[in-house]
């Protein structure tokens, strides 16, 4: 520190005892300001002993303060990255959201577990601050996603800094379905997982197609297809195909040809929950499209999985892991497992043949992309 900084410190720490001691609001007020001043002309220079020296100091201070002067002092410490944690976790949860907004939006001092223990707790104009900021965790989303509005919803759904985990993901896909904005929102996300993407735009209303019509005019006779095709819809749009998902298309389509491509290999990509993987390689097997497959991963029941595994000719273990994968992607009620498998155990390898042809022929009737 500076001796000039030295000196500023010496006289005001002298102020601030008779300023604590008798001073009025007006001069508690004005003595914050010099203090807010003397540290942020310093900050990076401070050690974090006389950075927690001035949280106490601003703590003391800000006790009997009107709203007004905690409002600048929010706005003012928020973007120093070394701004006083303590003074900084009092701010944030001020009931007043002015006073809150400046810091849940842009401090970084407030750590994963402060910003899920405000989301859980405070006001939706809270949570809404804390979605703007430029990064967000998936657990913090978990909690934005459960305690929010529809307001706080979309601004999260909207922020290309904030990571969701599958839960999250799942619970949006369910919100979607009743606010066309949160749908399009999240149909436009570039990091959206594909078996989400698909889930999203098989509910999908005629509305949010068009309005993913007018966002990417070059596949206009795609969308169009797609809403009139409900099971074809995500297939149908370019945007679900990203290029992860292209990758793993390739790789697994490589395997097949090499004929490497076996059972083991479909366990391993359905226990790692890899989605776009397993769809492909069951695909494979039991000679189908891959979209076709995807219709069958995202379905509530799982009568087709059932039918395309038993064609593929896979065993009870593998679709066991393959049901698995689903449920923990999607989110979906657990099977009766129990009755799963003897269902799959009763099924006829010449009565999953047939249904197979049926869907072929339903295929033909409405254009699907190559796979």
């Amino acid at each position: 520190m500076s001796s000039k900084s030295a000196n500023s410190s010496v006289s005001l720490l002298d102020e601030l005892e008779t300023t604590l001691a008798h001073g009025t609001v007006a001069r508690r007020v004005e003595t914050l300001r010099r203090v807010t001043d003397l540290f942020l002309n310093s900050a990076v220079d401070y050690s974090d002993a006389q950075i927690g020296v001035f949280d106490d100091v601003f703590d003391c201070l800000i006790d009997t303060m009107e709203a007004s002067a905690k409002v600048l002092l929010a706005q003012r410490l928020a973007p120093e990255p070394m701004a006083p944690p303590k003074i900084i976790r009092t701010l944030a949860f001020d009931d007043l959201i002015e006073v809150a907004a400046p810091v849940l939006s842009q401090s970084e001092r407030l750590d994963d577990d402060a910003l899920m223990a405000n989301a859980r707790t405070k006001s939706q104009g809270h949570l809404l601050a804390i979605s703007t900021r430029k990064q967000l965790s998936g657990a913090v989303t978990d909690v934005l996603v459960e305690r929010g509005n529809d307001e706080v919803i979309q601004s999260v759904v909207g922020n290309p800094g904030a990571q969701f985990s599958e839960q999250g993901y799942t619970k949006l896909v369910s919100r979607a379905e009743r606010n066309d904005g949160i749908a399009e929102c999240l149909g436009m996300r570039p990091s959206i997982p594909r078996h989400h993407y698909l889930k999203l735009i098989a509910k999908a209303s005629a509305s949010v197609q068009a309005r993913l019509e007018a966002a990417n005019p070059n596949a206009s006779k795609d969308v169009s297809l797609a809403v009139k095709e409900v099971t074809r819809r995500a297939r149908s749009a370019p945007s679900a195909m990203t290029r992860e998902t292209t990758i793993a298309h390739g790789l697994v389509k490589s395997l097949y040809e090499d004929g490497r491509l076996d059972e083991f290999q479909v366990a391993s990509f359905a226990k790692a929950k890899k989605f776009d993987e397993t769809n492909a390689a069951v695909a494979c097997l039991a000679n189908v499209t891959v979209a076709m497959a995807e219709t069958v991963m995202i379905e509530d029941r799982a009568e087709g999985v059932l039918i395309l595994a038993k064609v593929g000719g896979l065993s009870w273990s593998t679709v066991k892991m393959i049901i698995d994968m689903r449920e923990q992607l999607s989110g979906a009620e657990p099977l009766d497992l129990e009755a799963s498998k003897a269902t799959y155990e009763r099924l006829r390898l010449s009565t999953a043949q047939q249904a197979l042809r049926f869907h072929r022929m339903q295929e033909t009737t409405s254009p699907t992309p190559a796979t």
